[in-house]
């Protein structure tokens, strides 16, 4: 081989190598199992299935119960109960945050030479000025720091009669953008941030939408979208179900949009792109919601399988094989070293991880890494559950009431999908986009009331029963036990939950009328 050929070969490897992927990682709000098209519902998400079935739909992905714990989670690579944040959330008067001793996802990224970005919900504290978004990684934000908010005019309420407005570009409280849908705005951020990408570093964006939350408006929970995607649904006789549909819509166009930017500027082949909810979706009015997790039992804020199992797909021309449905168990914590690794970064060099590199059983549709979820230990609540191969132990304060049933969405289950398994599913996936869809069986009479947690333990097997009907506690326990002496070791290594009391000091009237506590 002649020398200057080398020279240029080496060049070539040399320049592939300097210029990592770009990653565009999108949050989605509250949004249910049942909400999306690739799932089966009638609601109809066609940019988000696009990208589903030609990229990897994660079959056996699992959330926390919770936006705030699944977002630490997300930044950190580690366990809630690791960090401090395995009970609720943090409220706009808590003065408390993720821990600044936790270096988190662009911090990582950065270092391997990326310009990272946040557009939309942050949600890990904003107390004081060295936990938000720009002192912590990211280059630049344009959004909000609180749980929820008006999606128009986004003004976020707390406790009493505490209002004020939480939208920032960067830290400057944003005035001019009054009365624009927070689903558009996103986009269109997101979209104006590739475009002036320079594309000699790579771009890390995380995109955290607002939807499909609930907004906050008037002292009350409100689920809204512009009527022109309410539209859309008119054969959906329940009115919260499809205002909820065209929220979703809304999301899903606003996904399609992003998306075009990123072919348009040329960016799109050396891109990942991950799309997660944060929790499972509130239901039948929880939260003054109106998603679904069906067929799945519970919703968001239960380690129910319908509040935990998560939506979730990564598409990437990158890679080497697609369209399939991934079967293996994933957690929301192995999104940081399965980035770090595919970004060119040593795994060995993040620190303290509960999460596990996933991205060759990913990229080639590889066996399976975890053996184990820990869903949660929550020691205010009592609550806590763990699934360990193909079992699940759920125990503690969580069953009853709403939260502990199994709800239909309200425009009725679509009953024409033929149910497939195996090899020949993932064909008829791949090749007529046919849904992924949980098939529970017939749920016996007692599925509501054979299992109490509260009580003892409940014990599940989740590849045969996903939806949870049958208690099997009773008949396997050596199983139970052994679950719960797992659970035992994961909470001897638990840290007290950082939660704090409301601080009055936090009121926006005390900050220009916005919430800006550092002031």
């Amino acid at each position: 081989m002649k020398p200057a050929l080398i020279i240029v070969l080496l060049l070539v490897c040399v320049t592939s190598q300097a210029k990592p992927p770009n990653i565009i990682f999108i949050v989605a709000d509250d949004l249910g199992w049942g909400d999306v098209s690739f799932h089966g519902s009638k609601i109809r998400t066609p940019h988000l299935d696009k990208l589903a079935y030609n990229g990897v739909i994660l079959n056996n992905y699992y959330v926390s119960p919770l936006c705030t714990p699944t977002r630490s989670a997300i930044m950190t690579g580690r366990h809630p109960i690791h960090t401090g944040l395995q009970h609720k959330v943090i409220k706009e008067t808590t003065p408390y945050g993720l821990s600044l001793n936790e270096t988190i996802m662009p911090q990582y990224l950065n270092e391997l030479g990326y310009s990272s970005h946040i557009v939309g919900k942050w949600h890990l504290g904003f107390f004081k000025k060295d936990y938000i978004p720009t002192m912590r990684g990211f280059d630049s934000h344009f959004g909000y720091y609180t749980g929820k908010e008006d999606y128009f005019d986004h003004t976020s309420e707390g406790p009493g009669d505490m209002w004020g407005l939480d939208f920032r570009r960067n830290l400057d409280v944003v005035h001019d953008d009054d009365e624009q849908y927070s689903t558009t705005l996103f986009a269109s951020e997101a979209s104006d941030v590739i475009k002036a990408h320079n594309q000699s570093k790579a771009l890390f964006l995380y995109l955290a939408f607002q939807a499909v939350h609930a907004g906050n408006y008037g002292g009350e929970d409100i689920i809204a979208a512009p009527q022109t995607y309410i539209d859309r649904y008119k054969d959906f006789s329940d009115v919260p179900r499809r205002m909820f549909a065209g929220m979703v819509s809304a999301l899903d166009e606003a996904v399609g949009n992003v998306t075009a930017t990123l072919q348009q500027t040329g960016m799109m082949n050396n891109t990942i792109i991950v799309f997660t909810t944060d929790n499972g979706g509130p239901t039948n009015g929880f939260d003054h919601n109106a998603a679904s997790n069906w067929p799945l039992r519970g919703c968001k804020a239960t380690v129910w399988e319908g509040g935990v199992r998560g939506n979730g797909f990564v598409y990437s021309p990158l890679l080497s094989t697609s369209g399939y449905v991934q079967e293996n168990m994933m957690h929301i914590t192995d999104w940081l070293p399965t980035l770090y690794h595919a970004a060119g970064g040593d795994v060995n060099k993040l620190r303290n991880q509960d999460g596990y590199n996933l991205w060759e059983m990913l990229s080639n549709n590889g066996a399976g890494v975890r053996n184990e979820i820990l869903h949660n230990i929550d020691p205010i609540q009592n609550f806590s559950s763990i699934r360990v191969g193909e079992y699940k132990l759920v125990m503690g304060d969580i069953s009853g009431g709403k939260d502990d049933s199994w709800y239909p969405p309200p425009e009725g289950k679509d009953t024409k999908i033929k149910q497939t398994s195996g090899s020949e599913f993932v064909k008829v996936l791949y090749k007529h986009n046919h849904p992924v869809q949980v098939n529970c069986g017939k749920k016996p009479a007692d599925a509501e009331t054979n299992c109490q947690p509260e009580v003892s333990p409940c014990l599940f097997h989740i590849p045969s029963d996903p939806c949870e009907f049958h208690n099997i506690a009773s008949t396997n326990p050596d199983q139970v036990q052994s679950l719960l002496a797992r659970l035992e070791e994961y909470r001897e290594t638990m840290v007290p939950p950082a939660n704090k009391d409301p601080d009055p000091r936090a009121d926006p009237r005390l900050h220009g009328g916005a919430w800006t506590w550092w002031l």
